[in-house]
């Protein structure tokens, strides 16, 4: 029985295992070819990212106050909210112990930066120009960093919800991730700040880098990410528990409570 599940569990590893690795080698090998593309400007890529460009530049300088929505869209969605959301989940994580899965956070977040800026400044692509332009942006343009951030916050934050979520509530949290992710890349094209393929090299990278810092944790930690992940459950349940407990709670002074119930010694005080 033992080694049944003692095989079950390696096997399982082994799985998770091959799927972020081959998560990351694939969205590695997409985004090269994708980078390739740029760099070589291949005409039909040029041609689809100028119509798309133009056709929304156009529309934007038209209509100033669905542009000021967009741009309120694309700043609440930025890198510096994404990484907030994300170091705010680490430090929960360390505080209750789970401290790979803490550690998994975190370097979803460091990784993901240093990985942005160190492709943006490897490709050096320019940016849109506009001589009415409705927006600014600075530094190279591909990948998108808003499209790469907010890719990787909401898959990790998915991920943490996903063990201890029904069936409904996994479906919810995949809908939220994928418009916001959506959303936010829409935005920066939207606003003449990025062309269509920097949105999607974003989501490129930010596969890429889902999958490698998982496999690595995965190797380094062996099942330590599981474990983590039924530490938080069992931290977690309990303090929901009480909360639900104490709201229900009749309050004192009603009349229909002894307060005696209060002390063990049984007298009122």
């Amino acid at each position: 029985m033992h080694l049944t599940n003692s095989s079950s569990s390696i096997t399982a590893r082994h799985r998770r295992l091959l799927r972020d690795a081959a998560l990351a080698v694939g969205c590695a090998a997409l985004f090269g070819l994708l980078a390739a593309l740029v760099t070589q400007h291949w005409a039909p890529l040029d041609r689809l990212d100028r119509d798309w460009i133009g056709e929304l530049h156009t529309y934007a300088r038209e209509h100033r106050a669905w542009t000021a929505s967009v741009q309120t869209l694309s700043d609440i969605g930025g890198t510096l909210t994404m990484r907030t959301l994300l170091a705010i989940a680490a430090g929960w994580l360390w505080l209750i112990g789970a401290r790979v899965l803490a550690a998994w956070v975190a370097a979803q977040a460091l990784v993901g930066w240093g990985a942005q800026w160190t492709l943006k400044l490897a490709i050096g692509r320019q940016r849109p120009t506009f001589s009415d332009p409705v927006s600014h942006a600075g530094g190279p343009a591909f990948p998108s960093g808003h499209a790469m951030a907010s890719a990787i916050t909401c898959a990790v934050l998915v991920a943490l919800v996903w063990p201890r979520a029904g069936r409904r509530a996994r479906i919810t949290a995949c809908t939220v991730a994928v418009v916001t992710v959506l959303t936010i890349g829409w935005t920066r094209v939207a606003l003449g700040v990025h062309w269509p393929s920097d949105v999607l090299g974003g989501w490129l990278a930010a596969g890429m880098v889902l999958g490698a810092v998982t496999a690595v944790t995965e190797l380094w930690c062996p099942g330590a990410l599981a474990r983590d992940v039924r530490r938080v459950n069992w931290r977690t349940r309990p303090r929901v528990q009480r909360v639900v407990a104490q709201s229900i709670r009749p309050a004192r002074g009603g009349g229909s409570r002894d307060e005696s119930a209060d002390h063990p010694d049984g007298a009122v005080r």
